[in-house]
């Protein structure tokens, strides 16, 4: 667009100056063009040729005038003419002889660069971008730094990215203001291309050169995420200090993903405190307090929030207002003030989750005993788009299932597994449904076949152990299962109830307790709490089985296990 603008303009000077009259003696000359008469043909014969099919000779001939002319506009049309013509190393031979010709063009440097890379000359790529960063400005380095992991993010083979990468930035890796922001993006490669220790030690070296900076610590923040806790005492150390709110926040959702819930809320505390305008703080405070059953706490934060944004009508406060107003409704309808939750989802906002919204009226319809108009709100939902059809799916079936309609629920998604036979997530339901109908046999079937397409997902692994730790059968084979679900999510507290369940039945009293209490510990949950208080009871405390057991009713007083758990035990809350 420069080349074609600035064309115009010299085009205009020289026609203007033939179809113009003689201008009065008085007035000043009109300036004079930079544009020869020879000058414009040729570049005009280079346009010409691109368009009627010559591509190659129209390049050649604009190259010619931009090496005459030295002009940054010629030379960025030769480059963009030969990548029109998919010709990368014409491209290539115009952006370096820009280079050549204006040594002090930056530009130049970012086409010889992503030319390179896209040629798939990874070395030569390496050396473009060293002398790219160091032509730049010390102070516009950082952020040059910064991007280059999306710009290498093309290169097939990782590993010689990250190499390549960190070779070429020796020079900035050593320097005390762009060492941080340097190791940052060397650890980022590091980690993309699974080199996990190496980019923890990248995220070690970048905080050290300045512990101030936040790259190296939402850095760690990554990786501590894929299972690495070793980074946790730097992360730590810095959140003592003033971080900027977003960081903070970014640390809080790490620990809740890690099933870390108090010390979450212990940053999500000083970060309200610190930053009391800061309204995504409240927004997630208020959920993990409404997790944790603290419903009073965490309705004081979501009104907050909901106040904060009041005049905001950006989409991510949009979003997270209806999450807001949600998390309120379920409160209120926890709380029996089933007017006031409808309230609040009078306010919900115009592009909120229809499937979500759809689930919360059902459930308030239902705890008034309208059954009926439930199932008519859920089936009556217009799906956007085929994941929403889906998720429909998925929520008619949770909701059949939990209301004892088992059987609807199986027909639902027997019917959507038809036309969508290897989506995982309605095989998952499909087994929890059979194993509500009592199909073991169907319900194992399902979830070995979830394992095979789905070998990473720990939850498969953990669904059949759990179920034969339950019926207290196979119960080696359970174990194995379990233990290979906590290998591949070590933090998660239900598989470590699953864990804890089948230590139990194994016999192994004392150990099962001291995992069943870690479970609890990190997530308070009605299920947890019956098998915690079972063993309990079993091992002569029942005193402390009555109190865990009594907790589990105030967190979800349906809870089929607990239920039948108090049942088989004859206890009166």
């Amino acid at each position: 667009m420069k080349f074609w603008f600035r064309l115009a303009v010299l085009s205009s000077c020289v026609v203007g100056a033939w179809a113009q009259p003689a201008a009065p003696q008085a007035e000043a000359p009109p300036p004079q063009s930079a544009l020869d008469a020879v000058l414009f043909y040729q570049i005009l014969l280079g346009e010409l040729n691109a368009r009627q099919g010559s591509p190659g000779s129209g390049f050649s001939i604009l190259l010619d005038a931009a090496r005459k002319t030295r002009d940054p506009a010629l030379f960025q049309r030769a480059v963009d003419m030969a990548l029109q013509a998919r010709s990368g190393d014409a491209a290539l031979q115009a952006a370096q002889s820009w280079k050549r010709e204006i040594p002090t063009a930056i530009e130049a440097n970012r086409y010889v660069l992503q030319i390179l890379l896209a040629l798939n000359r990874i070395e030569e790529a390496g050396k473009a971008l060293a002398a790219s960063i160091h032509e730049l400005p010390l102070d516009e380095q950082p952020g040059a730094i910064a991007s280059v992991p999306r710009l290498f993010g093309v290169v097939q083979d990782k590993q010689l990215a990250a190499d390549v990468v960190e070779k070429a930035l020796t020079q900035a890796l050593n320097h005390p203001q762009t060492s941080a922001s340097a190791w940052t993006t060397v650890g980022r490669m590091r980690r993309d291309a699974g080199q996990i220790s190496r980019a923890v030690d990248a995220a070690t070296k970048g905080h050290a050169a300045d512990p101030k900076a936040t790259g190296p610590l939402v850095l760690a923040l990554s990786l501590m995420v894929s299972a690495n806790s070793s980074l946790k005492p730097m992360v730590d150390a810095a959140m003592k200090t003033d971080v900027v709110p977003e960081l903070r926040l970014g640390y809080a959702r790490t620990l809740l993903t890690l099933q870390l819930s108090a010390e979450a809320v212990g940053q999500l505390m000083r970060l309200n405190a610190k930053h009391p305008d800061f309204a995504e703080g409240w927004l997630i405070h208020g959920l993990v307090l409404q997790e944790n059953g603290q419903l009073p706490e965490a309705e004081r934060r979501l009104e907050k929030y909901v106040d904060l944004i009041a005049n905001s009508k950006t989409p991510e406060h949009q979003a997270g207002l209806a999450e807001a107003l949600m998390a309120l409704a379920q409160i209120a309808q926890k709380n029996g003030q089933l007017e006031r939750a409808n309230q609040w989802l009078a306010r919900m906002p115009a592009g909120a989750d229809p499937i979500k919204l759809a689930s919360r009226q059902a459930d308030l319809l239902a705890q008034q005993g309208r059954l009926d108009e439930a199932r008519r709100v859920l089936a009556q939902i217009k799906p956007a788009n085929a994941e929403q059809a889906r998720r429909k799916v998925l929520t008619q079936s949770f909701w059949l299932r939990e209301h004892r309609e088992a059987q609807a629920a199986y027909t639902l998604v027997k019917a959507a597994l038809d036309n969508k036979p290897d989506d995982t997530e309605l095989l998952s339901e499909l087994a929890l449904i059979c194993e509500k109908l009592k199909r073991v046999d169907e319900m194992e079937a399902l979830l070995r076949q979830l394992m095979a397409k789905a070998p990473q997902d720990a939850h498969a692994f953990n669904a059949l152990g759990y179920s034969l730790a339950d019926r207290n059968i196979r119960l080696d084979e359970a174990q194995q299962l379990i233990e290979k679900a906590v290998q591949l999510s070590p933090q998660d507290a239900y598989i470590q109830d699953s864990l804890g369940w089948v230590t139990f039945r194994q016999g192994k009293h004392k150990e099962a307790l001291a995992i069943l209490q870690a479970a609890y510990k990190s997530r308070p949950d009605a299920e947890i709490a019956a098998h915690l208080g079972e063993v309990l009871w079993t091992t002569g405390q029942t005193r402390e089985a009555g109190t865990i057991w009594r907790e589990g009713l105030l967190l979800k007083a349906d809870n089929e296990t607990l239920v039948e758990t108090l049942k088989r035990f004859n206890f009166k809350p």
